[in-house]
């Protein structure tokens, strides 16, 4: 049906989402995270470019992600008071405009400042991640968030993999510019497909709704308990990334930018486990779910410790470790927009603020470990921040007792 106001509502007659707008939302969503990922595997090059230390490069990563962080909780649960479609559109309009200028910037000071807004505007993932949670019916929800999931996580691998490609042949500023070229693509596509929809039926005010958001996680204990495992397990996840191209790209190795990359298409095993994950969570089997991811993450870091001795072993590694990664975070998100629906767009950014807060610290940690403790202290990282993300799932499922046992088995 058509709405006065806007574009035709692709919706399946049950009222879901269909399947052709749901995978536009996925690859939107995609091209936009891709956006904070780029400079993974080409932090040497920034560094050389601009003349950082190897010990402080982590720090581009942290600031997108500390834009990120900013963004979940400014931008984000607006999504809950005004219209999310302008706002995807807006968002995506001024990642351009960022994009360009993070490939044009001659100083340190325009490079971190530009990344820092592009970490705020490329939250356009979670307005998108609650836009299609809301189009969704009841019984497909978890599948169409696994599938927009889907679209991030192939958007986070691939975008190391184009990046590495891309910089190895016209340089590391030719990555953003060819960012900035799909993303005005995409928000010409959007303009035409995203459903405009009645304004969310609320009375609260701005900063009433911001305020709320720390109120919704401290008060339900399964929110929170998903927040925390949100922290630990992209800590985990940062950890890996940010710091492979460190090895890999000095010697015995000294692989180039498009061989690094190549690593990330491994770990698009996790798009699966994704989509795998939402449909389980749709038959009520998140529980379940948590535990065995939970417990092959923590096994990753076995293999992953093997280099620079096995590469073979390294690549199971990471295998496990993204698909492990991906099955608890659609978990996360399945489980956390279900409980209060009124209020999704402030779940999603403060359950996501958990997540920036752990690929923040990951990313800084890790580069910092390896300049003093090499590759092995890396994985001892990586496994600490695995083993918390196990003693967190199993102590909140411990301590959930009385009336919280029947409200936590859902979720925890």
């Amino acid at each position: 049906m058509r709405n006065a106001n806007g574009p035709r509502a692709r919706h399946q007659p049950d009222g879901g989402l269909s399947r052709g707008t749901t995978l536009i939302f996925a690859v939107a969503a995609g091209l936009s995270v891709a956006n904070i990922y780029y400079a993974q595997p080409l932090l040497d090059a920034i560094a050389k470019d601009f003349g950082i230390s190897p010990a402080a490069i982590g720090l581009v990563v942290t600031l997108t992600q500390v834009g990120y962080a900013l963004g979940l909780i400014f931008i984000v649960p607006l999504g809950d008071l005004l219209d999310r479609r302008r706002i995807v559109i807006g968002q995506g309009l001024l990642s351009i405009v960022a994009l360009v200028a993070v490939a044009t910037a001659k100083t340190e000071g325009v490079l971190f400042t530009a990344l820092a807004a592009m970490g705020v505007l490329a939250v356009m993932v979670q307005v998108l991640v609650a836009f299609a949670a809301t189009l969704a019916s009841p019984a497909e929800r978890g599948r169409v968030v696994g599938t927009v999931t889907s679209g991030v996580v192939i958007g986070i691998l691939a975008a190391r993999f184009v990046a590495g490609l891309l910089a190895d042949v016209g340089g590391w500023r030719v990555v953003y510019l060819t960012s900035a070229v799909l993303m005005a693509g995409m928000v010409g596509l959007l303009t035409r497909v995203l459903p405009r929809i009645p304004l969310p039926d609320s009375t609260d005010s701005y900063v009433e709704t911001l305020r709320s958001i720390p109120a919704l996680f401290l008060r339900d204990r399964v929110l929170l308990t998903r927040g925390l495992l949100a922290l630990l397990i992209f800590a985990t996840f940062s950890t890996f990334w940010t710091s492979l191209v460190l090895p890999l790209s000095t010697a015995p190795f000294n692989y180039s930018h498009t061989q690094i990359g190549l690593f990330g298409l491994v770990g698009l095993a996790g798009a699966a486990a994704a989509t795998g994950a939402g449909r389980l969570a749709d038959h009520g089997l998140g529980q379940w779910t948590t535990a065995l991811s939970l417990t092959l993450l923590l096994l990753s870091w076995g293999l992953i410790a093997f280099l620079p001795s096995s590469i073979p072993l390294l690549l199971i590694g990471v295998v496990l470790l993204d698909l492990a990664v991906q099955a608890v975070h659609v978990t996360n998100q399945s489980i956390i927009v279900a409980r209060h629906p009124t209020a999704r767009s402030r779940l999603v950014g403060g359950y996501m603020v958990f997540y920036s807060i752990g690929s923040a610290m990951g990313a800084s940690t890790a580069t910092m470990v390896y300049a003093h403790a090499g590759w092995h202290g890396v994985s001892m990282l990586g496994a600490a921040f695995s083993a918390a993300a196990m003693l967190t799932w199993a102590g909140a499922r411990r301590f959930s007792v009385g009336s919280e046992a029947t409200e936590c088995a859902d979720g925890l």
